[in-house]
């Protein structure tokens, strides 16, 4: 929003009241807050109220890309981590001081909150943001600080491959440090993808991802069901 100035101001003599006023009411409204730098995360205890702000993404086009896992295997992303799954995906740098370790951590709790159903019902993705640093021991080392386990997967590779599949992901920006907290929840069968914030309180994606697996699960059922009255007449 611009504020018209005065002569007065021009000049460089002091603002009005009123103008000095509706300075203030703006710079501390919503909608600045919204313009500062989306590196620097909201506190949890703004995050605990209420659902996470999602965004439906719909239909997704993912790349394939040869990448290499945190032990070093060499992985197809889409065919080998995504195809016909429900994933959750962050993206993160293991030398980013500020809004990585949170994520990090996050991914740690959702993996302790939905215990054995990772790796099985769902799949757990971090993908690199400076592959050009990342090594696959980097990312093994850390991940180890949040108690990664079987299910979730962390990659890193060429630059050019990644680059094209951040583009591909809608998460890409020159600027490692200016990567957003982003979250994608994804169910591929079902070409259902959602944009959420990566910090929010991880309660609550297991809920989001709750309601996916269950979305498959009802369809597989309708599905047998359909096929079992199908042969029996």
């Amino acid at each position: 929003m611009t504020i018209p100035m005065t002569a007065n101001a021009r000049a460089g003599g002091p603002l009005p009241a009123t103008v000095a006023l509706l300075a203030l009411l703006v710079a501390s409204s919503p909608l600045a807050a919204e313009d500062c730098h989306e590196h620097h995360p909201k506190t949890p205890a703004e995050q605990t109220q209420g659902a996470p702000r999602t965004e439906h993404l719909g239909a997704m086009l993912i790349p394939d890309p040869v990448l290499y896992d945190q032990d070093g295997n060499e992985v197809h992303f889409y065919s080998d981590l995504v195809a016909g799954r429900v994933v959750a995906m962050n993206f993160i740098f293991t030398t980013c001081t500020t809004i990585c370790p949170p994520m990090g951590a996050n991914f740690g709790k959702l993996q302790e909150i939905m215990g054995d159903r990772v790796g099985k019902d769902f799949e757990m993705i971090s993908v690199s943001v400076d592959p050009a640093v990342d090594t696959p021991q980097r990312l093994n080392a850390w991940a180890k600080k949040f108690g990664r386990q079987p299910g979730w997967t962390l990659v890193t590779g060429s630059k050019p491959e990644v680059d094209k599949l951040l583009k591909a992901l809608k998460v890409f920006t020159p600027d490692k440090t200016d990567h957003s907290p982003i979250l994608l929840l994804g169910d591929d069968a079902h070409n259902h993808w959602t944009r959420t914030y990566g910090l929010a309180p991880p309660a609550k994606l297991a809920e989001m991802i709750d309601g996916m697996t269950l979305e498959r699960l009802a369809d597989t059922s309708a599905l047998a069901k359909a096929n079992t009255t199908g042969g029996t007449r």
